[in-house]
């Protein structure tokens, strides 16, 4: 019939809609201080997942979302936009080919001191100078010395990368936007659902041929 038929191409179209999206982005909450003052615990963030696999590459500066090595198995496979323990964003601050060194409060790259107006404060620590071998990346928090990072040991393989920081959509600054979205979001769907339906319902009897 052909409103099972209408309905079923609508259901297609909204499958291949939903699974576009969730190839392409994620949404993530931030859950620790280790990105201040640069993002906050509670932000709400999405990630272009295609940023670094149509030949993109991370850069020096890239706020990326990851799975950090020795914090919890990597899921195999994750249709939804869920949120793992093991999830972290930092930022990139050594590429392959690269020295990296931190000493007297300034991260160094290939002997030459960085320039970090976005942290928090300068780093307290010292790490010997290290070369960044291919496919890994050393990342560190914008709040250095509250953050587990590559200054601790672990490198980052290009592999676990998730993506890239596209843009914050709601800061912990403001009340959850979940609380109001989520059921207005609901409303509006089952709403356009409803009025789908019943012009469906409408055309078929219009048509009785069909």
């Amino acid at each position: 019939m052909r409103i099972i038929r209408e309905f079923l191409i609508t259901l297609l179209i909204a499958v291949v809609i939903f699974i576009g999206l969730q190839i392409s982005i994620k949404s993530f909450e931030v859950f620790n201080i280790s990105m201040q003052p640069t993002f906050y615990e509670g932000d709400l963030i999405i990630v272009d997942k295609l940023a670094y696999q149509l030949g993109g590459t991370p850069r020096l500066g890239d706020e990326i979302v990851l799975y950090a090595p020795g914090n919890g198995p990597k899921p195999a496979f994750d249709p939804f936009f869920t949120q793992h323990p093991n999830c972290f964003i930092k930022r990139v601050i050594g590429v392959p080919g690269d020295i990296v060194e931190i000493k007297n409060g300034a991260v160094y790259i290939n002997n030459h001191p960085l320039n970090e107006p976005y942290i928090k404060e300068k780093p307290n620590y010292i790490m010997p100078e290290r070369e960044i071998p291919a496919d890994q990346y050393f990342v560190l928090g914008d709040n250095r010395n509250n953050s587990n990072d590559s200054h601790t040991g672990w490198l980052m393989p290009r592999e676990d990368i998730i993506g890239k920081v596209w843009f914050r959509y709601w800061t912990a600054a403001y009340p959850d936007i979940r609380v109001v979205m989520i059921p207005i979001f609901i409303l509006i769907v089952g709403t356009l659902l409803i009025v789908l339906i019943v012009d469906m319902i409408k055309s078929n009897k219009s048509d009785p041929g069909a």
